[in-house]
């Protein structure tokens, strides 16, 4: 349930190819690697996703692994702790995801399947894993995309709440703008909606704001707000108020 963009090393590629007199320069440089294997680690202030904090207000430890082929296939893994108060009985998230990211004039794109796994979490029984397939397209610092469950979204069906019927279809669409403002600066805006199916009374808006500063060894810093316009009783678990705006701070690291 990141929200950050799943971007492996074939998506930046692509992102390259979309400019010629880029994509040029980077030939001439070096040659593209026909197997490109990554990974990261990061801590964060608190874990949020689409806007609400799975975390509950608390620290979160984050990491994952890509694996990149020139011709665009992709295929990676990452993982968070989380609260098991706000997805009930969850030791963790594991997210598994696969695609491919290519090219066409100047737009980059990228289709794939993400699998959310929360080992030990149900929800009346109902498991929160939840399948996904998605499609973005990026033009220069403008981003676009959307995302489908294929399954119920996050264990929402009739067994789970007690009335209504399966939550399939349920979908996802953002828009994410980034801009280098200063060089090593970052600055990203992000604004999506999310539709839950059968249960309209759980669709929100969020949004986010935030900055990066890229360091030497792979070091990045980031500060970030975010916020929903969700429903705050629905989202509320205990005394947190999971869709309120909150600040999130990160510390990560790629290899």
């Amino acid at each position: 349930m990141s929200l950050r963009l799943h971007l492996s090393a074939a998506v930046a590629a692509a992102a390259i190819l979309a400019c010629p007199a880029l994509a040029q320069a980077q030939a001439a440089a070096e040659p593209v690697a026909e197997h490109t294997l990554t990974s990261n680690v990061a801590l964060v202030s608190q874990y949020v996703f689409r806007g609400v904090s799975y975390s509950q207000e608390h620290p979160a430890i984050q990491g994952g692994f890509d694996y990149a082929h020139a011709s665009g296939l992709y295929a990676g893994v990452w993982g968070t702790s989380l609260s098991s108060k706000a997805i009930a009985d969850a030791s963790g998230e594991i997210d598994v995801y696969a695609g491919y990211a290519g090219s066409a004039g100047d737009l980059a794109y990228d289709l794939g399947l993400l699998q959310f796994i929360f080992p030990g979490g149900r929800l009346n029984g109902e498991r929160y894993n939840t399948l996904e397939a998605y499609a973005g397209v990026t033009w220069q610092w403008l981003n676009l995309k959307y995302s489908h469950a294929l399954t119920d979204y996050f264990a929402m069906n009739a067994a789970s709440m007690g009335f209504g019927d399966d939550s399939k279809g349920s979908h996802y669409l953002e828009a994410n703008a980034n801009f280098e403002v200063q060089p090593g600066w970052l600055l990203g805006l992000h604004v999506g909606r999310q539709v839950v199916r059968g249960y309209g009374s759980y669709s929100f808006t969020d949004y986010k704001a935030g900055v990066t500063r890229n360091l030497p060894q792979g070091w990045q810093l980031g500060l970030a707000w975010a916020g929903t316009n969700a429903d705050r009783a629905l989202y509320r678990i205990g005394s947190v108020d999971t869709a309120s705006g909150k600040w999130i701070a990160s510390i990560k690291r790629s290899f």
